[in-house]
């Protein structure tokens, strides 16, 4: 969350500005953006984020996190507050840390990271299905809920594919095995990366990578790093200096990640 605001310890409180009222600390603010007039109405209006705040109690996540995650929303609120608007601040200040404390719920409440847009479309897609079920008196099928959002069935699917990810299951998690005495575990059906295939496509990069090498470059190359040879040894076998070959290895070694970086991306 990097650096925390204290809810024990507020911000010492500058006696110059201690008899102004909000409405002026907000016009000289807007003024001259002084810092100490920020910390001000920061101690004047953190109430409000400690009652925000509560509000979103018990529902998965620290409320020492969504304290300063609501700390920071009335920053923003102070930064953007217009106070010729004539509105009060804490009407302008309320929906603005809401928005920040719900948003930092979208994002960190999923035990994956999901594209907002799946995000978004996964909360129409649930709301959809319930409202058509309700209509159809029956469970909606993919292409009742991708006519009625208005989106194709493929992004319904994506949707409700990425909704698996909001909370984490059990490796432990027991399935009914279908007359077996014995269960079977989320563990058992997980299936695991095949190293060999890493192998297989990091020695298909290799070969291509190095036929793009000259002869001078694949032999340091091989030398340096499969042979476990010295660069003063390969420059004394080229006849060159150290420094050259330690040139010709960084530049092969630069060009190497770059053809690596265009599979990865």
């Amino acid at each position: 969350m990097g650096r925390r605001i204290s809810k024990k310890r507020s911000i010492p409180r500058d006696s110059f500005y201690a008899d102004k009222s909000d409405k002026e600390l907000f016009v000289m603010y807007s003024e001259n953006r002084d810092i100490d007039i920020r910390n001000e109405l920061i101690n004047r209006n953190i109430y409000i984020v400690e009652i925000l705040s509560k509000k979103f109690l018990n529902k998965g996540i620290e409320y020492e996190d969504i304290y300063q995650v609501a700390s920071l929303g009335l920053i923003y609120a102070i930064e953007r507050f217009d106070v010729t608007k004539g509105f009060e601040f804490s009407s302008f200040a309320t929906p603005t840390i809401i928005g920040e404390i719900k948003k930092y719920f979208r994002d960190k409440g999923w035990s994956i990271r999901v594209p907002r847009r799946i995000q978004e479309l996964s909360k129409k897609v649930n709301t959809a299905s319930v409202h058509l079920q309700q209509q159809l008196h029956r469970v909606p099928k993919v292409e009742d809920i991708a006519e009625y959002l208005g989106c194709t069935q493929e992004e319904v699917l994506e949707a409700i594919d990425a909704s698996y990810v909001y909370k984490p299951k059990s490796l432990d998690l027991s399935y009914d095995n279908d007359g077996d005495d014995k269960d079977i575990q989320l563990m058992d059906l997980v299936g695991s990366e095949d190293k060999s295939f890493k192998a297989i496509e990091n020695k298909d990069f290799l070969e291509r990578a190095m036929s793009k090498l000259n002869e001078v470059e694949l032999k340091i190359i091989k030398d340096r790093f499969f042979g476990n040879k010295t660069q003063m040894a390969i420059a004394n076998e080229l006849g060159v200096s150290q420094m050259t070959v330690s040139r010709i290895e960084k530049k092969v070694l630069s060009k190497l990640k770059k053809e690596y970086e265009k599979i990865i991306y």
